[in-house]
């Protein structure tokens, strides 16, 4: 399956880094250029409907083949996370895997360390690809954007394989949650979707944290320092005291897991007049959001109360919830991929994501749609790395669930 790698290196060299507060969707011109790029790949491929629009979402259409089939829908977003450079890319592939530590040749400071990531260690004698050192992979999620057009492909090629209709939808900015906003699932017209966002193969995440999103804005007085005495409220020091009240041994990333929620303050921005924190609010359970707000805004009083003429204002915005009710009224949606997994040899394996996809957002609205495998791992790092022989089992998984979903129609 050279066209799989071939079609992933060429994705991954495309800089979609997405921009928060850019003021704009997609929040950068590389979602357009790549958009483009699969617009006439998914022409030259056969599939119909196919179209980009403005905000670089594209969709087409694999036609089925069974009359009355269910329409189910692939998915997977085109920006890599802005944690870590996304500009030339140098994808740097590794066959038959020794499966011993990976230097990376363009920084070797950068070792990917057997020790330090689980599944490096059973891939021993897989192709691996991973990035110089220098920037992400992109993996994530180009790796989903290239199972799918390669399966897509498989299916135009091969129509003797039976199968319903399949809408074929790339988004943009999942990495700063918005892969959504600007996606019609009306015009998608799917009864079920699936993400191809995941890691190890045989996985399928059928279950999220529920998230929002606090922004915390701390305002101070700023004045010459020279003139300062008595009339100065720094903002920076008055956000330190409000970040050292958070719990350190709860309720924090780097001490939770499992099913552990927390609250993650994880960037700040300003200077002595306003300073901003942007903070995670994160739980399995929907109600403990509201909890975790309210300690936000006790921790607030206090500090205020502390620092005479400040003030602390928090705003909270819902981001998404967890899709595992929405599966609950589907359950074909999990039970066939878990059927399409067994049919290629592997076992699968549910789990719990301590995080979101954009099928968590797609499943609130009606469409239910969990995650599956897509061979990426170590993502949003310079020490990421995805697995071909993984991507070529994802891509077996969807012709698979297609032809399962062909047998069904809707209830």
């Amino acid at each position: 399956m050279t066209t799989l790698l071939d079609r992933f290196c060429r994705y991954v060299r495309v800089e979609t880094t997405a921009v928060e507060d850019a003021g704009c969707y997609p929040s950068s011109p590389g979602q357009l250029d790549l958009g483009k790029m699969l617009t006439e790949e998914l022409k030259q491929l056969g599939l119909t409907d196919v179209s980009m629009s403005e905000h670089g979402i594209v969709m087409a259409t694999i036609p089925g083949n069974v009359d009355g089939a269910v329409t189910t829908a692939w998915f997977a977003h085109v920006d890599t996370s802005p944690e870590a450079p996304g500009k030339n890319v140098k994808p740097v592939v590794h066959k038959n895997y020794d499966g011993k530590d990976i230097s990376l040749t363009g920084d070797p400071s950068k070792v990917i360390r057997v020790s330090e990531a689980e599944a490096l260690a059973k891939l021993k004698g897989k192709t691996i690809v991973t990035t110089d050192g220098t920037t992400l992979l992109g993996a994530d999620d180009k790796s989903g954007v290239a199972i799918i057009m390669t399966a897509a492909a498989q299916l135009m090629n091969q129509p003797d394989i039976k199968h319903g209709p399949i809408r074929v939808v790339f988004t943009c900015d999942e990495e700063i949650g918005h892969g959504t906003d600007k996606v019609d699932l009306a015009k998608v017209g799917a009864t079920v979707g699936y993400t191809l966002d995941g890691e190890d193969a045989g996985q399928i995440e059928n279950e999220t944290f529920s998230a929002d999103l606090a922004i915390v804005t701390v305002t101070g007085k700023n004045i010459h320092p020279g003139l300062a005495n008595g009339r100065m409220i720094n903002a920076m020091k008055v956000a330190s005291d409000f970040l050292t009240r958070l719990p350190e041994d709860r309720l924090a990333p780097e001490v939770t897991e499992g099913r552990d929620g927390f609250v993650h303050p994880y960037a700040i921005e300003g200077g002595v007049g306003e300073v901003k924190i942007r903070t995670l609010l994160r739980s399995f359970d929907s109600s403990d959001l509201a909890t975790q707000a309210e300690m936000l805004r006790e921790i607030a009083a206090t500090v205020v109360a502390n620092h005479p003429g400040s003030s602390i204002d928090i705003t909270v915005t819902k981001q998404y919830r967890n899709m595992v009710e929405a599966l609950e009224k589907e359950p074909r949606a999990v039970a066939l991929a878990a059927q399409a997994m067994r049919n290629v040899g592997i076992e699968p394996e549910f789990s719990s994501i301590r995080g979101g996809t954009d099928g968590s957002r797609f499943s609130e609205l009606g469409l239910p749609t969990p995650n599956l495998s897509a061979g990426m791992h170590n993502f949003h790092s310079p020490l990421e790395f995805a697995c071909l022989d993984q991507m070529e089992t994802a891509v077996n998984v969807l012709i698979e669930l297609a032809q399962l979903w062909g047998k069904e129609t809707d209830k």
